[in-house]
């Protein structure tokens, strides 16, 4: 095989020979046994941790270091392909870095890469922390189509932890393969924009910070591992008091998620009277699919634009609420929580709030005027909550499966005050059980304050006065504990 020398020119004037075998994985991690890649270590001079460079970046065939007997070259046997890139760029900016692996049968299986600056060695960009970035993103995409060639992944952008243009560029250089094909040429245009001289400097401006907001949000594709149903129960019984039918429904679609490995073709609409906990549903259901979550409040938006975003033609321009919860997530599958379906209709002149969700809805994708790119949907959860149905447009009824939640009994609210509302509000102030007691007729009094009342929010404002009470009079009056009484109830929340 031909030597290199740091420059990249060969000593022989022919073509280097690629010594190694593209494997493709889709581990999450690597380790020993599923290394990022294997080198040649017949003399066993590579150590737990080496120092050294990557040489003959065309083919990427080997790493250099310093061994015993002075320079050494190691022959690249095995790859994984999603790393292919890196290496050549890490190969052609000739960045030093330390290489963390195992002597293994097969060779030398190195499972962490770090840059290390000494030597004169260059960045491999201005931003601290890139390579690692660049390797946790790697490891989290799936192996690419071997039917890619390598030329394609000659591209240029940049992500909200790496917002100058050579982070932007180096991103797209070496994990363009991350993204999904219509975002990856959407950021070469915006790049050559940002790079150009010939647009205006708000124009360029612009054009970073779309790339800057879309690349740091990963990509992912719509492919769920399956859920424990019996831990999904246990997260819905430890969150909600009897609705065994909303719970039957959830699990049914957390089996339906086991069957396909995609999400249900239809959200959920939750519909039930004020406080009855429909809120609290969403928040559970976002925690067993393990997917962060973000809220749109329906009754705050009375223009399309807040969701849509504005057009890069204005100098105040920036994404709409949809694309920064994207942006804040930092992932595409995520839980939408919508909340107050019923007031999406209540456009003020601009247009309806209602039509920009369905967009959203339908999982053919969503575009923000600002972004100006067509933004994947298949990951998106929509889970929204109205107390009157009435008010809800055909259009979007359709788009949903919808959950009926009934208002507590009086025998309920008595459980959950007792149980849960009560002791939780004392866990969180720092109270015993013992030291705030209602007798069963002040609990039957509780109830009888609050039965025109809908949910439970009244009963747990009421559980609030009740604890501050019994504390005040410990801390003031210096008694061990308080018993409430129905006079007593009677006289604190009349």
């Amino acid at each position: 095989m031909p030597v290199f020398d740091f420059n990249n020119s060969p000593t022989e004037a022919r073509e280097p020979e690629c010594t190694y075998e593209v494997f493709y994985s889709s581990n999450p991690q690597a380790s020993a046994e599923q290394p990022i890649l294997v080198l040649e270590n017949g003399a066993g001079e590579l150590k737990h941790h080496t120092n050294g460079v990557f040489t003959n970046p065309i083919k990427r065939t080997a790493f250099e270091f310093k061994g015993e007997t002075g320079t050494v070259s190691a022959d690249i046997l095995r790859i994984d392909a999603r790393f292919v890139s890196l290496l050549k760029w890490l190969g052609e900016n000739h960045i030093h870095v330390r290489l963390s692996g195992a002597d293994r049968e097969e060779g030398y299986a190195v499972y962490k890469i770090r840059e290390i600056a000494f030597g004169g060695g260059a960045k491999l960009s201005a931003e601290d922390g890139f390579l690692q970035f660049m390797i946790e993103r790697l490891l989290s995409s799936d192996a690419p189509s071997a039917e890619i060639p390598d030329e394609d992944e000659e591209e240029t952008g940049d992500s909200m932890k790496l917002t100058s243009i050579q982070s932007i560029t180096d991103f797209l250089n070496c994990a363009g393969r991350t993204l999904p094909e219509n975002i990856r040429l959407w950021a070469r245009r915006n790049l050559a924009v940002a790079r150009s001289s010939e647009v205006s400097a708000e124009e360029r401006r612009h054009a970073q910070h779309a790339l800057s907001i879309m690349l740091n949000i990963q990509w992912k594709s719509n492919y769920f591992q399956s859920i424990d149903p019996d831990e999904a129960r246990r997260i819905l019984d430890e969150e909600l008091y009897g609705m065994e039918t909303v719970k039957q429904r959830i699990i049914e679609t957390i089996i339906q998620i086991n069957r396909t490995h995609t999400l249900p073709a239809y959200g959920l609409l939750l519909i039930g009277p004020a406080g009855t906990g429909k809120s609290q549903i969403a928040y559970a259901v976002a925690r067993i699919l393990k997917l962060p979550w973000t809220t749109l409040d329906m009754s705050s938006i009375n223009d399309p634009e807040q969701l849509t975003g504005s057009s890069r033609i204005y100098a105040n321009a920036k994404p709409g609420i949809i694309m920064d919860a994207f942006s804040v997530a930092g992932e595409s599958n995520l839980v939408f929580i919508i909340n107050e379906l019923d007031k999406a209709a209540a456009g003020k002149g601009n247009g309806n709030p209602a039509d920009v969700l369905l967009t959203l809805l339908d999982n053919l994708g969503f575009t923000d005027n600002y972004i100006e790119c067509m933004i994947p949907t298949v990951g998106v959860y929509p889970i929204a909550t109205a107390n009157d149905r009435d008010q809800i447009s055909a259009p979007l009824m359709s788009r949903f499966a919808v959950i009926e939640i009934p208002d507590y009994t009086p025998e309920e609210k008595k459980v959950i005050f007792s149980r849960y509302a009560l002791p939780k509000v004392l866990k969180r102030i720092g109270m015993r059980e013992q030291e705030c007691v209602l007798t069963p007729d002040g609990l039957e009094a509780v109830i009888e304050l609050h039965r025109n009342t809908s949910g439970i929010r009244d009963l747990e404002q009421a559980a609030e006065h009740i604890a501050a009470n019994a504390l005040y009079r410990i801390e003031v009056d210096h008694v061990e504990a308080v018993t409430f009484d129905a006079e007593q109830v009677r006289a604190l929340l009349g």
